[in-house]
């Protein structure tokens, strides 16, 4: 059984910073994609940042570009997102995604087909 496991949330003062980590198990992804996405109260899912894990290449919503940065073990299915200049519109619940599969674009809901149960961030004015 797959499961992936997200920690690192909490509530933290604008501008401060924030690491989630997510563990995957039941299945190796070294071929694959990891990513996080997040919901704010009354919005839809949006994506956030992935990393492929064949090649490195990494990619981030234009909210986040240059503010944060996706990392990860590949050896031990574990991703990171370290989160800086943390502002009150990141609030959401934030939730780590993965797949197997080729994504051309990894930015969609669909094209992930395991998904952690999510973890909530606060950022306080």
């Amino acid at each position: 059984q797959v499961q992936l496991v997200e920690t690192g949330g909490g509530l933290v003062q604008a501008g401060g910073s924030l690491r989630l980590s997510c563990a995957a198990s039941g299945r190796s992804f070294s071929t694959g994609t990891m990513g996080w996405f997040r919901q704010a109260p009354g919005k839809e899912r949006e994506f956030v940042a992935y990393i492929r894990w064949s090649g490195g290449a990494t990619y981030y919503g234009n909210d986040v570009k240059g503010r944060w940065t996706i990392s990860g073990d590949n050896g031990a299915s574990t991703v990171y997102l370290q989160m800086n200049s943390l502002k009150p519109e990141d609030t959401a619940v934030y939730y780590c995604a993965a797949t197997n599969a080729f994504c051309w674009q990894c930015v969609g809901e669909n094209e992930y087909r395991y998904w952690g149960q999510g973890t909530q961030v606060t950022v306080s004015s």
